[in-house]
């Protein structure tokens, strides 16, 4: 596949710059497996110290950190509340129920944002015909809730919640640097009142994989068994724990410009006719282009004839999620290429 001019489908589309790949060619080595990577105990210790938490486990990918994460909190048989739209309910395979026997209590919540008081209806202390439940899950930013950002007040409130009802709470933070810089409320605010919470390096920071997660010793500890039993041990991981330093070092703070890029594609989509679907609130708009002509289908097709790249989303709308690679003038580019595609539908 020709890769396109301009990549929207994803900010997992990034891909290392060239002063990234320095740093994971310079990088110092070891075994991962045998805890003797240096640069992987490096970044571990960075991301603990930035959350405020006691330890972390550097994994390959933000799945596993969720599954690892389920696993080392839950038994077997436990329920789990998280919205509908969660990206471990909706989006992993069934994964978490295979490996860790859980089952999910979904909640109906715009944006993926539920209230303590839906928290505490979902909850079930657990009898011999019910089964317990045992942790909550928010997720910071929301993927399918369109790049929706948690207000501190109502995330610190659902997390109060969990805890007084003697819940494990989880956060799903794949995008948790875009919630940082949306809010500019640092990272160990997020971590403070949560047990585990994990962010991705492989999305808006950049890095070509990688996940750190993070939490209490005995919580780690758990955690890095389950690592090895999925088979995330790793070897000379610093490679890639190097791309991650850089990233932390030099690709946070820029996370403003996707963001600012994607509310002006959101203002000249609206501009030509699309209906947003959802408010844009980070790095992801979610649009419908119908009303301006064209359906999601044939307007995938013309852009991608033109080398850009969007993802129709499950809703039957479009999602573009701006990045590291899409710079202003690139989404200037997509809106004149939108404008043609639209005159001609």
């Amino acid at each position: 596949m020709t890769r396109p001019r301009i990549d929207l489908h994803s900010d997992t589309a990034t891909r290392p710059t060239d002063a990234m790949r320095k740093a994971i060619a310079d990088a110092e080595v070891g075994d991962e497996q045998m805890g003797e990577d240096p640069t992987t105990h490096a970044l571990e210790q960075r991301v603990a110290d930035l959350l405020g938490k006691p330890a972390a486990l550097f994994l390959p990918s933000g799945s596993m950190a969720n599954k690892v994460s389920i696993a080392a909190q839950t038994n077997a048989g436990d329920v789990v509340i998280c919205d509908r739209q969660a990206h471990v309910c909706r989006w992993e395979s069934g994964g978490p129920s295979i490996i860790g026997g859980i089952s999910f209590e979904p909640l109906d919540a715009p944006g993926g944002r539920y209230t303590p008081d839906q928290l505490r209806q979902a909850y079930v202390a657990g009898t011999k015909y019910q089964p317990p439940t045992t942790m909550a899950w928010l997720e910071q930013t929301h993927n399918h809730g369109g790049g929706a950002v948690w207000a501190l007040a109502d995330y610190e409130a659902v997390t109060a919640t969990a805890t007084s009802l003697g819940l494990a709470m989880h956060v799903d933070g794949a995008r948790l640097p875009n919630a940082v810089v949306a809010t500019e409320v640092p990272f160990h605010r997020w971590a403070a009142t949560v047990d585990s919470i994990w962010f991705d390096f492989s999305k808006g920071l950049g890095a070509p994989m990688g996940a750190v997660l993070a939490g209490s010793g005995d919580f780690i500890e758990a955690a890095n068994r389950y690592k090895y039993v999925l088979g995330g041990a790793l070897r000379q991981s610093g490679m890639v724990a190097a791309a991650c330093l850089y990233a932390l070092d030099h690709h946070v703070d820029r996370l403003a410009d996707d963001h600012a890029n994607a509310t002006r594609l959101a203002e000249g989509l609206t501009d030509l006719g699309c209906a947003l679907n959802k408010p844009v609130e980070s790095n992801m708009v979610y649009f419908d282009p119908a009303p301006a002509g064209l359906g999601t289908p044939a307007f995938v097709s013309v852009m991608t004839t033109s080398g850009i790249r969007f993802t129709p989303s499950p809703s039957g709308d479009i999602r573009a999620v701006t990045h590291l690679d899409v710079s202003a003038d690139d989404i200037e580019d997509v809106l004149r290429t939108a404008e043609a595609a639209l005159r001609q539908g």
